[in-house]
């Protein structure tokens, strides 16, 4: 997690944006239109499971959470896969392209099962898409850009997070709440998607793929991840148990009164924190120490969840959500990057798969545990648990820098 290699002086702020290659900004504009689809279903889904399907708390904690572990356990796959056949253009057109075609699921769902079975197999779709698309990020990008790229494709990705909930908005008002049609709506940007992947993203010839490789999860290939890469997926584990679905974002805009046509702008709020620091973030993580940066971003998330576990009221909860959106615009980029710089390049699909396959087991747990300490004793002890574990993620992280200082 040291400085990247310092780069060229001619690389400035909008040199470098015009310098990020177009496979980069084409999956951006692809994450944008499918999370743009996902976030008016999400968005709207604890209310609808609450209300209209009458789930609890602990339902939608195992929904949500088990959706994060599908993600993860189809990652490690895709990401092995794409480094075997060294293709990954493939697999991010079948990942987004099964996603798509799951989403008119939700609003033909009359049952909480058949809403977990939505979840469940839009979320394979994701898991698939994810490992390549970020591998193939790192492929064609130069590394004095890299913190830059992946921080603009997160960047894209969260403008469609909270066009997403503002579309619900809207369309709820417009439709006397009307969840269904909110949901059918989202079938059109997820179609776009795809057809932009189709003709917008190109794939490079690299050296690794012109030779026949064997399936790269095996002993002797993941020790040559290093130790680096396995000191990082132990902190970003800890750490997601810190951050457990943004679901409870929503249940505790609905806890503390707001109406049901408005929970969605909770969403809005955190994803345009979001959205608006991941690119500087990526900017400074491809100049600074990442060190310091992610400590930074930890430093947030305690923040927003001392403000949700104190909350008293919708004020309350829409800043502790702002906070929580600018933990994610300061993290989850720039752990995408380090991975890409922490491993050998042809095994990156490999690395970001196994990297999702144990913090999404680590979200499991986190959603898991939050829905039961909400149910149990109420939405202050889930968000003070939250606290406690990104605690322990900033000793890890500065444990790690001691011993490579030493």
């Amino acid at each position: 997690m040291n400085a990247p290699a310092k780069p060229d002086a001619k690389v400035s702020a909008v040199g470098g944006l015009r310098l990020v290659p177009r496979t980069v900004i084409a999956l951006g504009f692809v994450s944008l239109c499918m999370d743009t689809s996902s976030e008016i279903i999400h968005s709207l889904l604890p209310a609808f499971l609450v209300t209209v399907l009458g789930a609890n708390a602990l339902s939608i904690g195992i929904i949500e959470g088990a959706a994060e572990a599908t993600t993860a356990i189809s990652r490690i796959f895709s990401g092995a896969l794409s480094d075997g056949l060294g293709k990954r253009k493939l697999l991010v057109l079948i990942g987004y392209g099964l996603a798509a075609l799951t989403k008119p699921l939700f609003p033909l769902a009359a049952g909480v099962g058949a809403v977990f079975v939505a979840r469940f197999v839009d979320r394979i779709g994701k898991g698939i898409r994810g490992a390549p698309r970020d591998a193939l990020i790192a492929d064609v990008t130069p590394l004095e850009l890299r913190g830059t790229a992946f921080g603009l494709r997160q960047s894209m990705d969260t403008v469609g997070a909270f066009l997403g909930p503002m579309l619900a908005i809207l369309m709820m008002a417009a439709t006397h709440e009307d969840f269904r049609f909110a949901f059918w709506i989202a079938v059109i940007p997820a179609a776009l998607a795809v057809l932009l992947i189709v003709y917008g993203v190109r794939e490079p010839t690299a050296p690794h793929q012109r030779e026949r490789r064997r399936f790269p999860v095996r002993g002797a290939e993941l020790a040559r991840l290093g130790v680096e890469y396995w000191w990082l997926v132990g902190i970003a584990t800890v750490l997601t148990l810190a951050r457990f679905s943004e679901a409870f974002l929503l249940l505790a805009a609905q806890h503390a009164g707001m109406a049901l046509s408005l929970i969605p702008a909770v969403l809005v709020l955190m994803n345009i924190t979001y959205a608006a620091s991941a690119y500087p973030v990526g900017r400074l993580a491809d100049r600074m120490s990442r060190h310091n940066l992610l400590l930074m971003g930890i430093i947030f998330l305690i923040a927003a969840d001392i403000v949700l576990a104190t909350a008293g009221s919708v004020w309350q909860v829409t800043a502790g959500a702002a906070v929580w959106g600018l933990h994610m615009g300061a993290t989850q980029g720039l752990l995408s990057a380090i991975v890409a710089d922490a491993v050998p390049a042809d095994l990156r699909g490999t690395a970001f798969g196994l990297y999702s396959l144990t913090t999404g087991a680590a979200m499991l747990a986190a959603s898991v545990i939050a829905g039961l300490l909400w149910t149990a004793v109420g939405p202050a002890a889930a968000f003070t648990a939250g606290a406690a574990f990104a605690v322990l993620s900033i000793m890890g992280v500065t444990l790690r820098r001691t011993n490579a200082t030493t």
